[in-house]
């Protein structure tokens, strides 16, 4: 008898958040998932070749995406990273870029929750995807950085964790008394496995949090409305279909804010 191939290991929500590790079960959503941020990335960048700063910290993809699509990026590194790898250098200080003609990126090291070293309306543009208002949890003080750098008209791209996430996760956890605590709290922090913690936002309370800094939303919406279930189960009967489910995903009308584990906002400052 031919042995039987061991099963995937279940998903958990923890899974939830970076991309696929080896035998991941949630690899083919997560390749899903990277595809549609792309689109989306390619849909919200402005048209004309603009200044655009980088503080998502998802090792260049942003920033590389804005690059070929014509624009001029400036991507902030975290300091500590760079420490490991290019010893200790000062917030603001230039570790490389694009050289010749055209579109470059610049990588500058510091705080991507700080930008002192940037000029106040001096950026068309801002990439705040990959989590990184989450993993700030002083969030307030970062969009208001957002806010002070970005000129009249210029607009903010931005990836925050959802309260559907951090319900989830403290419901996997067994944090009973927290989750019901989630209603009624200004301030949400959950606690991952890993001993990280992450701040989670409703669409309300995100929508206030730009406003307060005057940042005007356009929209609000989830990353993703097909669950990562559907999709899993789609590629793994059809591996071709992933051009048709992004298209999918990219045409879907505006659905239930509350959905989804990761919210995508496009705001703009006044």
């Amino acid at each position: 008898m031919l042995p039987v191939p061991a099963r995937p290991p279940e998903p958990t929500i923890a899974s939830l958040r970076d991309s696929p590790t080896e035998g991941d079960a949630l690899a083919r959503y997560w390749r899903f998932y990277w595809a549609v941020a792309d689109a989306q990335l390619a849909r919200w960048l402005p048209r004309s070749p603009s200044r655009v700063l980088d503080i998502s910290g998802d090792h260049g993809r942003c920033a590389e995406r804005a690059a070929e699509a014509g624009h001029t990026v400036i991507e902030v590194r975290d300091p500590l990273l760079e420490r490991r790898t290019a010893g200790a250098l000062a917030a603001g200080t230039s570790l490389d870029g694009a050289s010749g003609p055209g579109p470059a990126t610049t990588k500058v090291l510091g705080d991507s929750g700080s930008l002192a070293f940037l000029g106040g309306a001096s950026m068309d543009a801002v990439l705040a995807e990959n989590r990184v208002l989450s993993r700030h949890l002083a969030t307030e003080e970062t969009i208001a950085e957002i806010a002070r750098v970005l000129r009249p008209g210029g607009r903010v791209l931005l990836c925050v964790d959802s309260l559907t996430l951090g319900m989830a996760l403290l419901a996997e956890q067994s944090h009973w008394a927290h989750l019901s605590d989630v209603p009624s709290a200004e301030v949400v922090l959950v606690p991952w496995p890993d001993g990280t913690i992450t701040r989670c936002f409703g669409a309300d309370q995100l929508r206030e949090l730009l406003a307060e800094v005057g940042l005007e939303v356009a929209w609000i919406r989830p990353r993703t409305a097909l669950s990562p279930s559907t999709v899993e189960h789609v590629l793994s009967t059809s591996p071709d279909a992933l051009p048709r489910l992004v298209r999918t995903e990219l045409n879907a009308p505006p659905g239930d804010e509350s959905l989804g584990f990761h919210l995508l906002a496009s705001a703009k400052r006044l």
